[in-house]
C-alpha cells in the first residue's frame, strides 16, 4: 500500500484501534494474499505430482490405492478452489470498505475471530444462529 509498510511478525491489531483502520486492512490484506499464495503453491505441487505419477501398477491393490490417493489429492484441491474463491471475496470486501463486518447484521466481526478465520463473514453469533437453523433444518 501507499508506503504503509507493516512486518506481519510485529503488528498485532487489537480492539483499542480503530475498527478496521487502514492499518488493520493492510494486515489482513496481507495475510489473505499470503495465505492464497501458500494455497497456490500447494495446489501447483499436487498438480505437478499428479502429473508426473501417471505409472501404471500391475498390483490390483497398489493401483487401487493409487486411485484413492488421487481421489484424495483432487477433493483437497477442490476444497483450495473453494477457499481460494473465499479468500478472493475478503480482499474485494476490503477494497469495499465491507471487511470485518458482519453480513447479517452489520456489526464488527470481534478481532480474534477475524484472526482465526480472517475469511468470516459473520460475527460468532451470527454464524452460531445460522448453525442452529441449519441443524434444526436438517433434523425435520
Amino acid at each position: 500500500m501507499d508506503g504503509m509498510d507493516i512486518d506481519l511478525q510485529e503488528y498485532v491489531p487489537h480492539a483499542a484501534e480503530d475498527f478496521m483502520n487502514e492499518r488493520q486492512k493492510e494486515f489482513f490484506r496481507m495475510r489473505l494474499m499470503e495465505w492464497k499464495n501458500d494455497i497456490l503453491r500447494e495446489s501447483q505441487e499436487t498438480v505437478s505430482t499428479l502429473q508426473n505419477d501417471t505409472r501404471s501398477v500391475p498390483d490390483v491393490a497398489d493401483r487401487a490405492s493409487e486411485e484413492t490417493d488421487r481421489a484424495i489429492e483432487l477433493r483437497t484441491r477442490d476444497r483450495q478452489r473453494k477457499l481460494i474463491c473465499k479468500i478472493d471475496s475478503a480482499l474485494r470486501r476490503i477494497d469495499e470498505g465491507e471487511y470485518g463486518y458482519c453480513e447479517h447484521t452489520g456489526d464488527p466481526i470481534n478481532l480474534k475471530r477475524l484472526m482465526a478465520r480472517p475469511t468470516a463473514t459473520l460475527s460468532l453469533e451470527a454464524q452460531e444462529s445460522h448453525e442452529r437453523k441449519e441443524k434444526v433444518y436438517r433434523e425435520e
